[in-house]
């Protein structure tokens, strides 16, 4: 029976579920981005200057990965990987006829009456 209850307790411990903050996912972008130019043997001058984004910019995003999102993304392109920013923003799927039928006439606004805080 205590390797039951051992296992039930390993089993509790697999289930935990790690939530992902949007600062999380700003550091492991920064830590990507750095990993890609090293792994390409560029230097930050070097990327810098493929880019377009200033120097200073890049060192401070590599430090602390606070960039706007059009630098973001020539740092992306000069890495060659844009790619992975196409996906970011996938439509939502249609669950019913109705939606699918609403989805071919595309919305340019959201609904007053839909809006969430």
């Amino acid at each position: 029976m205590g390797s039951k209850g051992s296992h039930y307790g390993y089993l509790v411990e697999a289930c935990v579920i790690e939530i992902e903050t949007a600062l999380d996912v700003q550091d492991r972008v920064r830590n990507a981005a750095r990993q890609r130019r090293l792994a390409l043997d560029m230097t930050q001058l070097v990327l810098a200057q493929k880019s377009g984004v200033p120097l200073g910019t890049l060192k401070q995003f590599e430090r602390t990965g606070e960039i706007s999102l059009a630098n973001l993304l020539v740092l992306a392109e000069a890495l060659d990987a844009l790619d992975g920013f196409k996906g970011l923003f996938p439509a939502a799927e249609a669950l019913t006829l109705d939606e699918l039928e609403a989805h071919d006439r595309l919305r340019q606004r959201a609904s007053s009456r839909g809006r969430k805080v």
